[in-house]
């Protein structure tokens, strides 16, 4: 008989063992509720105190060993397992009978009394026991588990039961976000929600999801940042103001990708892309002190230390320490295009300018040597259209990326407030579009109508709160730290 034969014959028979509850009329299903006094870990840490003390719980079967009248059972709750001794002439013949019957994976609830087993064992001596739920599937075999990936991330629920550090992981990561927003609740900051439909992609270079609204009868957008909503609240007179939530960019996977992400972006009236880095360095050091208590942390054998200050350093110089090229020395764009051409073999496409061709360098030959947190800084203006001029070189913007492990983690800027500029910048955009980058801003005429009611001076910041996590839970992939992440669906042959 073949594994799927033998799988579904044993589906077959719990399936059988459920009719045969019904009959009875003890169809588990039917029952609404169950008197939880206590969970397996507070036992054990009070076993003192509970020693001979009654208590009521409930979880899952994961295990079961016995013979003749005595019965040990493995129940894990939500905070871990905890060990039920049954006797049948404690809880009776017939009680003992349909135990025996119970199958890995049930859910039963255990009144009973603490004691300590001859083994040393804090166990629940059982007085009776109820069926909660039949669970008519059969879970992975305990030694070997749940292993193969993309079964894991499609069948979470399972991942879950069978591989205790897959939840301890999301617990982990449930602090890290609570840390994150406690940091900024402490420091004044408001947070808010803003649209996640919108009717034009913008606050990034990304291409977006589309979908449409039948009743208005117009295509709109799966959010690619929340930027220009959170910088017209600073127009409309909030001093700082936060959001973490999803977004979604309509781009590849891979281990640091996935459609729908968790970011948080952050702004703040009267202070700049200085302030910024300060707040992102100290922001990410308090999440990984929170989560691992320490601020040192070891990422896949690689050993990073996120204690504040991270270095800084100019896109540009990294560009030209590592390629010898200084780009703005050539007269104009097409002299820069053809030394990227030639002497870096780099693909230059058309509508790019001298500093889309700094950016592309630098994303070609820097970005592999960013392992410890570093802060690459004055991004082209050609790249950043929300970002404000650098005051003594107009080719660069008062912008940094934050990266670790070479991966970007954040980006922050001096924000863009000269409506004139701004609208500019739009236009430029459009005319990149129109030359083929999906991926360029559109026109929004609305947030340079509110940049022209006035926003202040005013620093803002996103941080990758997904990629933040991978590198704090020493997690392998994006889809490890996503409880649900995006799959392809299983087609019916």
């Amino acid at each position: 008989m073949s594994e799927n034969e033998n799988l579904n014959e044993l589906r077959i028979i719990r399936r059988e063992k459920l009719n045969n509850l019904i009959e009875e009329n003890m169809d588990p299903f039917k029952i609404e509720k169950y008197d939880v006094t206590h969970q397996s870990m507070s036992i054990k840490e009070r076993f003192d105190d509970l020693e001979g003390s009654q208590v009521s719980c409930a979880g899952r079967i994961m295990s079961k060993r016995g013979q003749g009248k005595v019965g040990f059972y493995d129940v894990q709750d939500n905070e871990g397992r905890i060990q039920v001794f049954a006797k049948q002439d404690v809880i009776g013949e017939v009680e003992y009978n349909r135990l025996i019957a119970y199958d890995i994976g049930d859910i039963i609830g255990v009144k009973g009394e603490v004691f300590k087993t001859k083994m040393g064992e804090i166990s629940i001596r059982a007085l009776e026991i109820t069926l909660l739920s039949k669970s008519l599937q059969v879970l992975p075999e305990k030694y070997h588990g749940l292993k193969d990936p993309d079964l894991r991330y499609r069948q979470r629920y399972v991942d879950l039961i069978v591989n205790p550090e897959v939840k301890k992981t999301f617990i982990k990561r449930s602090v890290i976000i609570k840390a994150l927003r406690e940091y900024l609740d402490d420091r004044g900051f408001l947070e808010v929600d803003t649209p996640i439909l919108n009717t034009i992609a913008g606050g990034a270079s990304a291409k977006p999801f589309v979908t449409h609204h039948n009743t208005l009868d117009i295509d709109m957008y799966l959010r690619i940042a929340n930027e220009l909503y959170l910088k017209r609240l600073i127009v409309g007179g909030f001093d700082g103001v936060y959001e973490i939530g999803k977004m979604f960019r309509n781009e590849g996977m891979s281990i640091k990708h996935n459609p729908e992400y968790t970011a948080m972006e952050v702004y703040k009236a009267y202070v700049d892309y200085e302030y910024m880095m300060e707040l992102t360095e100290n922001v990410i050091a308090y999440m990984c002190e929170k989560a691992n208590g320490t601020t040192k942390i070891n990422y896949q054998g690689t050993e990073l230390d996120l204690t504040p200050p991270w270095r800084r350093v100019s896109m540009h110089d990294l560009v030209k320490e590592k390629t010898g090229i200084d780009f703005y020395s050539y007269n104009d764009d097409e002299e820069a295009k053809k030394v990227a051409r030639e002497r870096l073999h780099l693909k230059v496409e058309k509508h790019m300018k001298t500093g889309h061709i700094v950016n592309l360098a630098f994303e070609e030959f820097c970005e592999k040597d960013l392992v410890q947190p570093t802060f690459v800084l004055h991004h082209p203006v050609e790249v950043s259209p929300l970002a404000k001029r650098n005051p003594y070189n107009p080719n660069i913007t008062n912008r940094f990326e934050a990266f670790i492990n070479t991966w970007e983690v954040a980006n922050a800027f001096s924000e863009l407030n000269d409506p004139i500029d701004q609208k500019k910048r739009f236009d430029d955009q459009l005319m990149q579009r129109e030359d083929g980058d999906e991926e360029a801003h559109m026109m929004d005429m609305d947030f340079v109508n509110a940049l022209e009611v006035g926003l202040p001076p005013t620093g803002g910041l996103g941080i990758g709160v997904d990629r933040v996590i991978i590198l704090l839970t020493d997690s392998p992939s994006i889809r490890d730290i996503i409880l649900f992440p995006t799959m392809k669906p299983i087609t019916e042959e």
